[in-house]
């Protein structure tokens, strides 16, 4: 029956009624023939009456979509009258003993997280049968019945048959073991066994190995942390075992339990652990994570723990997060998800220190046993290791103090006390607009940005304890914002504070060789104080209904005036925000060989010192995405792009002549084939065969490339040369065959199909017939072909380029969307832009990503007698922008709005079509 003590939803109680069930099973199994009856006639009354209970406490859940404390005691209650029903069957019916001898004991244990009643829909039923000394033979009789009965029920059991004597034994070895020995509870048969070990494991084991039990539960939680990923903020959190998950809060459960023997977190309040309102955050974090696990298994119908980007969607829509103007539903969950677990590492610190200060456990603490230690200033202590107030119950007479406590921990070196920072955090009201405005505030904050090598230390901390939100009120709603894309690989403030990150390490010289501009610029007079300022406020528009670079422009203006800073330093960094994607946009979508790219950037930029800042300030913003995200690729065309536009800015528009480059091109490639052994009249017949637009889009080595392939090629011939390229994490791909409509798309199809990714291609016909066509590929990890990988790769494009293989129908099995990557919203556009380039008509097309969707678009493209000059391939996660520098048939420009209107159509169908037969695809698999 359910323990009136343990709280259930309604409709729980009434399946599992003391006073009607048992007596009602007992009379139909009087009649029962035998003990397979017995049991059959038991699982057929307990199946019936767990799916309707089950059915009660799940309905009652999705009513109360949030109720997961109520829920989880229902489910573990619920499973307390299965197992008392069945121990009942078994020692009543099954194997009922006529004078029992001490030795026939039995106690049935619940253990694990059913032991602390608590249980998600999918949990294990973790049963310890306890005996007073050896297994008797009605005991294992016992235990055999009712695991069959619960097996019969499909229930997932996790058993172990013990003495009392071996429960101590090897709860004394094995870690994993007394863990489960700690929060045991008796659930059935004879509870004096279960008090009996209670008492021992206590007396004997628990109180002389106190020590020994912390280190090994908070080694355990670290070990933890790194297989999960070591960061929070993981895109795809592990409920359970992820930083600042339940498990978190289970070990400080498990630890004051095994000092103090407590049932329920709020007895830690009583203890001196936590304050009312941490114990409020405690329970808070632990009803959500409970509410999101109990929906994940409800959901996936099996035991799921990993919020998974599918499942994101799913579970916050069944606890009743909508969307809103700016955000998604799912972002304001995973916002809230990451809120809730940066609030279980705070109460991680807090109840430590408490342990600490009662001399329990010692922290281990970095000793800096070669380094002089800086002397204190005046109302600063150290203890145990650890920064704090020297006066805590005055320190924040003066509200300066709050900031200062982390200038002094920077300046240093020495870790924050968490008894400082629970003091910081409950003292958050005296950040008011008054003390924002103070300029000895302002300074301090801009001292920890600029002063002391290592911002990030600082910024991560005072983000974690919500000062950073209060001391600039605009950033608070871009704390724990999850961005849901792929792309993005943290939530807005850890982007932020990485890319911070990224701007410390590079100007301390850690990146000179990779970032060699930027580390230039950066030992240049450049006004730090307005490209630390920007950097942190570029995203502090984010989830906003508006475009977030130009609400974030005018937050920034604000406040950098409050900050009270110069009006032309107001105005940089207004700039900056505004336009802090421009040159990743020009770098990653448009043709930076077309000198009209460099010349409409160059105006844009207005300034060098403009262009110095918006390079540093794009490379820390990039490498800030995540993990991989910075690549040579990216590195060569924002450099390029700086080179160029530089070029412009110092000597004007003429660097940028159309003849002058030509003819620099053209000589930079006679030398290099003069050099090669080519005759000069071979030199002469390459270098007059190209129309004026191949000169400039291809660099001499790839031009030369092309020379040797269209040396002497058939008519019906195609020629192939790949070639990695580590400078750029890209292998080039160069064709050459006869010209026809269509080259580009089978190219294109034929390299989807060998799963190659594009990045960039051009496309050109010579004088005398011939396409050439140079394309720059990676493999899915974002880097070069393999070479063993580069003969499947020739074969397959060569196969598809004569023919042989339809690229359309190859994709029947293989154009399919990842599983994680389906639950993503990428609405489609298409944009024609006549003034971009001279002499192109530029198509962007911005959707969601798929194996075969550059094929798609470029054949239906020259379905429509576009001719395809070049095309830039910019990838976002599962977003891609492909721009396309397209004429028409005639050689013109796009200029006939019907025209341009019905290509979009087209390009939408093939959009649209290609997204259902890979959906097909999908379903197929």
């Amino acid at each position: 029956m359910l323990p009136q003590s343990a709280p259930a939803l309604p409709g729980a109680h009434s399946v599992f009624d003391a006073e009607t069930f048992l007596p009602a099973l007992d009379s139909r199994l009087s009649d029962a023939p035998d003990a397979r009856a017995i049991r059959a006639e038991t699982v057929a009354a307990l199946r019936a009456a767990r799916d309707a209970a089950m059915d009660d406490i799940i309905a009652g859940f999705e009513s109360h979509p949030r109720a997961a404390r109520e829920t989880v005691r229902a489910i573990a209650s619920l499973t307390d009258a299965i197992v008392t029903t069945v121990h009942h069957v078994a020692v009543t019916h099954l194997h009922p003993r006529q004078s029992p001898t001490e030795a026939e004991q039995l106690a049935v244990l619940a253990v694990g997280g059913y032991g602390r009643a608590e249980m998600a829909p999918q949990s294990d039923v973790d049963l310890l049968f306890l005996t007073p000394y050896k297994t008797s033979a009605w005991a294992e009789s016992v235990v055999e019945s009712m695991l069959y009965m619960l097996w019969d029920l499909k229930l997932k059991v996790g058993h172990a048959t013990r003495s009392i004597d071996d429960c101590l034994r090897l709860a004394a070895q094995d870690m994993t073991i007394r863990t489960s020995m700690v929060e045991h509870r008796a659930v059935a048969g004879q509870l004096s066994l279960a008090e009996m070990l209670r008492e021992r494991l206590w007396a004997e084991l628990f109180d002389k190995s106190i020590p020994e039990f912390i280190e090994a539960k908070l080694a355990e939680r670290d070990q933890r942390h790194d297989r999960q990923g070591g960061q929070r903020y993981v895109l795809e959190p592990n409920v359970k075992e992820g930083k600042g998950g339940l498990r978190d809060l289970q070990t400080l459960y498990w630890i004051a339990k095994y000092i103090h023997r407590v049932d329920r977190a709020v007895e830690l309040v009583d203890l001196g652990f936590f304050t009312r309102d941490e114990h409020l955050a405690f329970w808070q974090a632990e009803d959500f994570l409970w509410a999101a696990r109990c929906h994940l298994h409800l959901i996936a119908g099996r035991s799921v723990d990993v919020l998974t980007f599918d499942m994101q969607v799913e579970v916050a829509r069944r606890m009743g997060y909508h969307d809103r103007p700016g955000r998604r539903g799912v972002e304001l969950f995973m916002q809230e998800y990451f809120l809730h677990a940066t609030r279980v590492g705070e109460l991680t610190r807090v109840f430590l220190t408490a342990l600490e200060s009662r001399h329990v456990f010692r922290q281990p603490v970095l000793k800096r046993i070669f380094r002089r230690r800086k002397k204190l200033r005046a109302g600063f202590a150290e203890d145990a290791g650890r920064l704090t107030f020297a006066k805590p119950d005055s320190a924040l007479d003066d509200p300066l103090n709050i900031l200062r406590l982390f200038e002094e921990a920077l300046r240093t070196g020495i870790l924050i006390h968490p008894e400082a920072m629970r003091v910081v955090a409950s003292h958050l009201e005296l950040i008011d607009e008054e003390m924002r405005e103070n300029p000895e505030a302002v300074r301090i904050f801009l001292d920890l940005l600029l002063k002391r090598g290592n911002p990030e230390r600082a910024l991560r901390r005072m983000n974690e304890l919500d000062v950073l939100g209060a001391f600039i009120p605009e950033f608070e709603p871009v704390v724990a914002m999850m961005q849901f894309n792929v792309y993005h690989h943290y939530t807005v403030d850890e982007h932020t504070i990485q890319c911070i990150k990224a701007l410390s390490e590079i100007e301390q010289g850690h990146e000179v060789e990779d970032l060699p501009i930027a580390s230039r610029i950066m030992r240049g007079r450049i006004n730090r104080r307005v490209l630390y300022l920007a950097l942190l406020l570029h995203d502090i528009g984010k989830g906003r209904p508006e475009d977030h670079s130009i609400i974030g422009a005018q937050i920034a203006r604000r406040v950098s005036t409050r900050f009270g800073l110069p009006t032309d330093e107001i105005e940089t960094i207004e700039w900056l925000v505004r336009n802090h994607l421009l040159m990743s946009d020009v770098a990653q979508k448009r043709d930076i060989s077309d000198p009209r790219t460099i010349r409409d950037f160059a105006k844009a930029v207005k300034t060098r010192k403009r262009l110095d800042l918006l390079l540093v300030l794009t490379v820390c913003d990039i490498r800030g995405v995540g993990p991989n995200t910075w690549n040579n690729w990216k590195a060569v065309l924002l450099r390029q792009l700086y080179e160029q536009t530089a070029s412009v800015l110092e000597n004007g528009m003429e660097a940028l002549n159309r003849d002058q480059r030509r003819d620099e091109a053209k000589r930079a490639l006679r030398h290099y084939l003069a050099a090669k052994g080519w005759e000069p009249k071979e030199i002469r017949g390459e270098t007059t065969r190209h129309y004026a637009n191949y000169w400039q889009g291809l660099p001499t080595d790839t031009q030369a490339v092309i020379a040797e392939l269209l040396r002497d090629l058939g008519d019906d011939e195609i020629r192939i040369d790949l070639h990695p390229d580590p400078d750029r994490d890209a292998t080039r791909a160069a064709f050459v065959l006869s010209d026809h409509p269509g080259i580009f798309s089978r190219i294109a199809g034929a390299l989807a199909l060998v799963g190659a990714n594009v990045v960039d291609a051009r496309t050109y016909t010579s004088k005398d017939g011939f396409a050439t066509a140079v394309f720059w590929l990676q493999d899915a990890t974002g880097h070069p072909y393999d070479a063993e990988r580069l003969p499947r790769l020739r074969k397959m494009i060569d196969r598809t380029l004569k023919g042989e293989l339809v690229a359309r129908d190859a994709f029947a099995d293989k154009d399919q969307l990842k599983k994680r990557d389906r639950a993503f919203r990428f609405p489609t556009h298409v944009t024609f832009d006549n003034e971009g380039s001279d002499i192109y008509t530029i198509i962007e097309v911005d959707t969601r990503d798929r194996p075969g969707l550059l094929h798609d678009l470029t054949r239906t493209l020259a379905a429509n007698h576009i001719r395809i000059a070049s095309a830039v391939i910019a990838t976002y996660g599962a977003q891609v922008v492909d721009s396309f520098y397209v004429k028409d048939a005639f050689g013109l420009k796009l200029q006939q709005q019907s025209r341009r209107e019905t290509l979009e159509n087209k390009l939408r169908q093939a959009i649209r079509e290609g997204a259902e037969r890979a959906g097909s695809a999908q379903a197929g698999a």
